[in-house]
């Protein structure tokens, strides 16, 4: 897959992925947190705030990734 390919798919999957996973992570924090303390809502929004960041690493990493006929033949230069 050409790597322009690549960072659009990429970029599409990573802006999906950050919308969805807010919408969840705020529909769980009304389901379960309605009456917990502002620290513990403090604690919560930062992991999750934070847990992002792992999906996010490999759908980059991905992105990144160089195409096997580049790797073989040296030509990296070509993004």
């Amino acid at each position: 897959m050409p790597v322009r390919t690549r960072k659009l798919i990429g970029a599409v999957v990573l802006i999906v992925l950050v919308i969805v996973y807010a919408v969840v992570a705020t529909a769980m924090a009304t389901l379960y947190l309605p009456t917990a303390s502002g620290w513990v809502h403090l604690a919560y929004f930062f992991f999750t705030g934070i847990l992002w960041v792992v999906p996010a690493m490999f759908i980059i990493a991905w992105m990144e990734r160089v195409p096997r006929k580049d790797r073989a033949g040296g030509n990296e230069t070509r993004r």
